[in-house]
């Protein structure tokens, strides 16, 4: 299939559209598959949101938000997600890749989100101001990536994609096991559920006949459901907890439409400390997403990417986040897992992604339907998406292979693997002499790492290294 094919508009609505970039696919396949990229992360994409916000102190008081609060900000979280993925897929101006890119809350920015919010003088509101300010800053960065893609080479994107993948990887077996911090982690329900699930979605792979073998990784969601339901009722292992529905119904209501921060008690505040905190991370996040953008052209595209598409999906990484902070909400960025997803089924249609984004801005307007999609069990998740992560850094190694293989090569790549994933394995907090923030950023994150030592390096190294 040419690349042509892929990416020429076609008129008439057909199956055969769900390969190609542009074109409207009917309905009946549409939501399905754009289904399936919501359930791959949707989890993912509230998990953060429940980290922080639980730790988040009220600025002034040093109270913590309360249960309805947070519950109404895991709502926003997919609100803001879906619009996200809808300025990716149908750009605003620049703004926008035309790539079926899904955005969704970043892990990223974890530590130093957690740092500004737990601070009494700062509080949630002080973090939001900093995300607000942060996705600006984002969003003209990537505008202007015209001025510094020259300093991507592809060698550092390649390490970029493979460092993604990697960092995946033990999110994977996070889930399988149970979820990260499951008192029950590791116990045989969970780990028997993720095997079942993974066999499930190879099978359906390789039994499933035409466009419908890429469903496979919904398949194996939801047979992974049933059979988690089965054990939860007949009382083998509670898998799914189906209380948290009648909980959030209780709390939120049937129907409830996101609210803008500014017209809650937590107005946002501008704090210049916590700006400059979060920026930096911002930078990084810019890093992922051109990784992440690169790996789209090139794993599902089959071509290099277009400079304009970078932009644009570099100012939606930025301002997508200011709109999710004007919603009480964290930063958004491309979601890796999802990347993953369109690579290994080469389903690519925007048209499609977009039913995706539109369910979950539904969700967000029914609370009791984003909470039965909340109770996916992380066993279940963690089956059909270890494949996935592994799929990015087989497209890393993919871009990796069209470099120039020579003694400049090898030390970059050696030495920006050899740091930036050390850092992440260290016995202890490396940077201890440094101000905590440089150790939120590199101890925990090897992306970071890798594109800084891939990025200097291959700035500083003599492109001609004469052999003795």
């Amino acid at each position: 299939m040419t690349n042509e094919k892929k990416e020429t508009p076609v008129a008439a609505v057909s199956t055969e559209n769900i390969y190609r970039l542009n074109g409207r696919v009917p309905l009946g396949k549409a939501i399905p598959f754009g289904l399936q990229h919501v359930l791959a992360m949707f989890v993912s994409n509230l998990a953060p949101v429940l980290i922080v916000c639980s730790a988040a102190l009220v600025r002034g008081s040093g109270e913590p938000l309360t249960g309805a609060e947070i519950t109404q900000l895991l709502q926003c979280a997919m609100f803001a997600a879906g619009i996200g993925t809808c300025m990716q897929l149908y750009p605003i101006w620049k703004i926008g890749s035309r790539l079926p890119i899904v955005m969704g809350v970043s892990f990223t920015f974890l530590g130093s989100l957690l740092m500004i919010c737990t601070n009494p003088e700062l509080g949630y509101e002080g973090m939001i101001g900093a995300v607000i300010l942060g996705g600006i800053f984002e969003g003209l960065v990537g505008l202007s990536a015209k001025y510094w893609k020259r300093f991507l080479t592809p060698v550092v994107s390649a390490c970029v994609v493979i460092a993604i993948g990697y960092s995946l990887l033990s999110v994977g077996m996070d889930s399988w096991g149970g979820g990260n911090g499951a008192e029950d982690f590791g116990s045989w329900y969970h780990l028997l559920i993720g095997l079942i699930t993974l066999v499930v979605c190879l099978v359906s792979r390789y039994l499933l006949k035409g466009v419908y073998k890429n469903l496979n990784i919904l398949v194996g969601l939801i047979v992974g459901y049933i059979i988690s339901a089965l054990f939860t009722v007949t009382g083998v292992a509670k898998m799914i907890d189906f209380s948290s529905i009648g909980t959030t119904i209780h709390q939120v209501g049937y129907f409830s439409l996101p609210k803008l921060v500014f017209f809650t008690d937590h107005k946002p505040v501008f704090d210049l400390g916590a700006f400059l905190t979060i920026a930096i991370v911002f930078l990084v996040s810019a890093a992922e997403t051109t990784g992440a953008t690169t790996a789209v052209a090139t794993g599902a595209l089959h071509r290099d990417l277009k400079m304009e598409e970078l932009q644009g999906s570099l100012a939606v990484d930025g301002f997508s986040s200011a709109i999710s902070g004007c919603f009480g909400c964290l930063p958004l960025t491309s979601f890796s897992q999802n990347v993953g997803l369109v690579t290994m089924t080469g389903v690519i249609n925007r048209f499609t992604i977009l039913m995706g984004a539109l369910i979950l801005i539904l969700a967000s307007l029914f609370p009791p339907l984003g909470a039965f999609f909340n109770s996916l069990p992380q066993a279940v998740l963690g089956g059909c998406t270890v494949m996935m992560f592994g799929s990015i850094m087989y497209e890393g190694i993919k871009m990796l292979k069209e470099c120039k293989f020579d003694d400049r090569t090898m030390i970059i790549v050696s030495l920006s693997f050899a740091i930036g994933v050390g850092l992440t394995q260290t016995s202890g907090n490396f940077f201890s002499a440094f101000p905590s923030e440089v150790g939120d950023i590199f101890n925990g994150n090897a992306v970071a790492g890798v594109f800084v030592v891939s990025l200097l390096l291959s700035l500083i190294l003599p492109k001609h290294k004469e052999e003795a």
